[in-house]
């Protein structure tokens, strides 16, 4: 590029020690140059800046003329940094300072202020080897294959279980950072009462659904009923009545098939209920369930991710902790650390904080998953648990990673690969992207089209998207099951899969640029359009969340529109104004035409509705959404069929004692409706007893 030169370490094939070959070629380069010959007296110089981090590169063109170029802040970090160094010197990133550790040794420069990135970045000189093996410093990770070292956390989680059997409910808080190892201890609880009599109730929830109302429960039923794709109407019903009935009170399966999306027919027709009445029978209809379940046998309920859980759900589970100390039921919810449960301190409640690793249990872990300890040395076991530093996860793909480079090179075991010489993941990003690497294209693209679909995708609607042949698909997805980077439940053409951890997942979706992803979410959406045409009216939310990945603004805007309304005629009126809250969003993306004004009206309108609901009529939230309301209201020369809105930020001035702002209101109001030339106007209003 000029007088300069542009490399890439880790593309077009990853390594795992990318970081490492880099500073070794720099340290090469400042030596060499100077060394070369010209026909002038001055010596050649040269400056090396490094810095380590995720990068796309974009092919342009073809054959020999193809360019590429390199996405990111990573190329422009290099760049800043190179303009730092003294002439003949290397100067590398914080990043990549810490991913190399002592095998190198350096010179720290400081923190300095560089031109596009908004706060100052160390620097450090790189002097040369060192010879040190060096302490690596983990990424945060995923859910573990092998369990050591918790002992004294399974302990506690099953001297709560007696106590729950014996009637005395308990609820068990897991904290913990991504990796550390919530998932696996829970499963492990799981495997120590296999051969007990109880019930396992287990719930996911996820980062793409929360805003969808009782997400965990409506998946939790479907698996727990048995649904089939092949299933007609009349099954599913049974089905679920069988489900439903042992507990059951009349109209709860009614509720319930109406909470699953399904035609309840003449046996099961929706109940004529208000949202709200709806609502609240719906969750006791579930309470029941655990009820009748917990009286027939101990129950061991699993709440996975709770910084992730929708509002109704969180209500659910509200409800659940407020009787679960007189049931035989164990509850064990796991969540990062910046979520803050409110339920701590509370008498059957137990607050569990995971830490990592001691050395000797890292250890242990690493000859569990290479099957026998022969197979690796001791000195690249010993490498691998300094480099984890005590995280589960490093721990488990480091140790995947060192087993396939040694079948990758042609021998029985990694035992006969040098330690010296054995390539292990630097960070988690680089394990993953090397394995992914070695997949091949295929491998990686499916990867990349489950991505885009979700945490979990079927294979009906991967292979939906029509970049494969179905054989060359299903041979590609096996690959990445094998490889243990996605898990499988079925068989196709009904499977389903799931990524083995968000962090997998946004490994595979950030490696898409944003051209290539827009129109990856577009087929996605007209896949699912028609494939799974009833998805449209159960699920609008995901097609909206696909049309503004797309960029299909007008689409987006529809379908959030149609989630929210579909959630507050469900009384989930906390999720219908967030959908209705991403709707506005995509509409500021649109050009400003009175359409646009209209429909940001009727969006705002029907998000203060919502949180009139959700938070009530003082609630500031509230009062933001109607005054903008009010706002457009005025501009579009007040439209006499959105009257809800003056009168619904009057009633937030109201509740909140500002009554001059009220009646300020209402007179303006009331002086509007004299100018009317509309011969009659009918206008009820409610108020709840103690606001008479």
């Amino acid at each position: 590029m000029g007088d300069g030169i542009l490399a890439y370490f880790g593309y077009p094939q990853a390594h795992e020690d990318d970081a490492e070959r880099a500073l070794l070629a720099a340290l090469e380069l400042v030596e060499a140059i100077p060394r070369i010959e010209t026909r002038i007296a001055a010596r050649l110089q040269c400056r090396v800046g490094i810095a380590t981090g995720l990068v796309v590169v974009d092919l342009i063109g073809s054959g020999e003329a193809q360019k590429r170029g390199a996405l990111g802040d990573t190329p422009n970090l290099a760049a800043r940094l190179q303009s730092l160094a003294e002439p003949n010197t290397v100067v590398i990133a914080e990043v990549t300072r810490r991913l190399v550790g002592d095998l190198f040794e350096y010179r720290e420069l400081g923190a300095h202020e560089l031109k596009g990135f908004p706060v100052p970045l160390l620097a450090f000189q790189l002097l040369g080897t060192s010879g040190i093996a060096s302490r690596f410093e983990a990424l945060r990770g995923a859910t573990l294959t092998s369990l050591v070292g918790r002992d004294e956390e399974i302990g506690l989680l099953l001297r709560r279980w007696a106590r729950a059997k014996a009637g005395d409910g308990q609820l068990v808080l897991v904290s913990g950072e991504p990796g550390i190892g919530k998932s696996r201890i829970t499963a492990a609880l799981e495997e120590r009462l296999y051969a007990e009599p109880h019930t396992r109730l287990r719930y996911f929830c996820s980062q793409h659904h929360q805003d969808s109302a009782l997400y965990p429960i409506i998946v939790q039923l479907e698996r727990a009923a048995g649904f089939a794709r092949d299933d007609g109407p009349e099954a599913i019903l049974d089905k679920l009545a069988a489900l439903i009935e042992p507990a059951g009170e009349i109209g709860d399966i009614s509720l319930l098939a109406e909470l699953l999306s399904l035609p309840g027919g003449d046996r099961f027709a929706p109940l004529e209920l208000s949202p709200q009445r709806k609502k609240a029978r719906t969750l006791a209809a579930l309470l029941r369930q655990l009820d009748g379940l917990a009286r027939t046998q101990p129950v061991l309920m699993i709440f996975e991710d709770l910084h992730w859980i929708d509002p109704t759900s969180r209500e659910l589970l509200d409800l659940v902790l407020a009787r679960i100390d007189r049931l035989r039921v164990l509850l064990v919810a796991t969540f990062r650390p910046e979520f803050e449960p409110p339920w701590v301190g509370q008498p059957h409640v137990t607050v569990m904080a995971l830490n990592r690793l001691e050395r000797s249990d890292s250890a242990a872990m690493v000859q569990q998953l290479a099957g026998n300890a022969a197979l690796l040395p001791r000195d690249v076991i010993a490498e691998i648990v300094e480099r984890t530093d005590g995280v589960p996860l490093f721990v488990e793909e480091m140790t995947k990673a060192v087993l396939e480079a040694g079948a990758e090179r042609g021998r029985e075991t990694a035992a006969s690969v040098p330690a010296a010489s054995l390539g292990v993941p630097a960070t988690l990003q680089a394990s993953l992207m090397a394995r992914l690497d070695r997949l091949g294209p295929a491998a990686k693209r499916v990867a990349q089209i489950g991505a885009a679909i979700g945490r979990e995708f079927s294979y009906e609607l991967a292979v939906a998207i029509g970049e494969f042949a179905e054989e060359r698909f299903q041979e590609a997805l096996q690959r990445l099951v094998d490889a243990g980077l996605v898990f499988q439940r079925g068989m196709p053409p009904t499977a389903e899969y799931m990524f083995k951890h968000v962090l997998v997942q946004d490994d595979a979706y950030g490696t898409l640029l944003r051209g290539p992803r827009r129109q990856l979410h577009a087929r996605i959406a007209e896949a699912l359009e028609a494939h799974f045409p009833e998805m449209m009216d159960s699920q609008p939310e995901l097609f909206a969340q696909h049309y503004a990945e797309a960029g299909l603004v007008e689409k987006s805007v529809t379908f959030w529109g149609k989630a929210g309304r579909r959630s507050a005629a469900r009384s989930a009126m906390a999720e219908a104004a967030a959908q209705f809250q991403r709707g506005l969003e995509q509409l500021t993306l649109l050009a400003n035409t009175a359409e646009c004004q209209r429909r940001k009206l009727e969006y705002y309108s029907a998000m203060g509705a919502a949180l009139r609901a959700a938070k009530g009529f003082g609630a500031l939230e509230t009062g933001n959404a109607y005054t903008r309301a009010q706002e457009l209201w005025v501009q579009l020369g007040s439209p006499w069929d959105f009257l809800q809105i003056p009168f619904g930020l009057s009633r937030y001035y109201s509740a909140r004692g500002e009554l001059g702002l009220a009646m300020r209101l209402d007179k303006d109001f009331l002086r509007l409706s004299r100018q009317r030339t509309t011969p009659q106007v009918s206008f009820w209003v409610t108020y709840p007893p103690a606001e008479i």
